[in-house]
């Protein structure tokens, strides 16, 4: 199927309807994708800060946040409809904070048919609700300001933002 055919979507088939992307005619390749995300901190939050987290009765805030994160990108196949089912070479999340946000970036390798863009997308948004989660009890004021793919390499484009 080409893309002509469903107006330029990838997960369009030709009458229009959702259609998950025939890749078995793809060759493996090494594939990297970075994501971050966002979450602006009110002051009362960043005064938690002991060391490079936030300790509270559920735990370490960025701790928690960055195996929230590697789950998440592991299940993404299940959380969004027409991704494929990835076997993940690796997935790591970082969380620094910078100012009054903290910055997470997700970032997702295999070796497959596919990238795994949406992968590090979900990865870094599910760690920034899990801060969020964790930081509720003391404001309602943070703000996810925004999740982007920052980078992807291997397959048809590399892209660098």
């Amino acid at each position: 199927m080409s893309n002509e055919s469903s107006g330029g979507f990838s997960h369009l088939n030709e009458t229009g309807q959702p259609a998950m992307v025939d890749i078995s005619g793809k060759l493996d390749t090494y594939r990297i994708a970075i994501a971050e995300s966002r979450v602006f901190l009110p002051q009362v939050v960043r005064d938690q800060f002991q060391g490079h987290d936030i300790q509270t009765r559920k735990g370490g805030v960025f701790q928690t946040a960055i195996i929230a994160g590697i789950m998440a990108a592991k299940k993404t196949p299940e959380l969004i409809p027409l991704c494929h089912t990835l076997l993940l070479d690796g997935c790591d999340v970082n969380i620094q904070l910078e100012d009054s946000e903290a910055v997470i970036r997700c970032t997702v390798k295999t070796t497959g048919k596919t990238g795994v863009e949406m992968e590090a997308l979900t990865g870094a948004s599910i760690a920034a609700l899990t801060i969020y989660d964790m930081c509720k009890a003391l404001t309602q004021e943070m703000v996810i300001r925004e999740t982007k793919l920052i980078s992807k390499t291997g397959g048809k484009h590399d892209y660098t933002r």
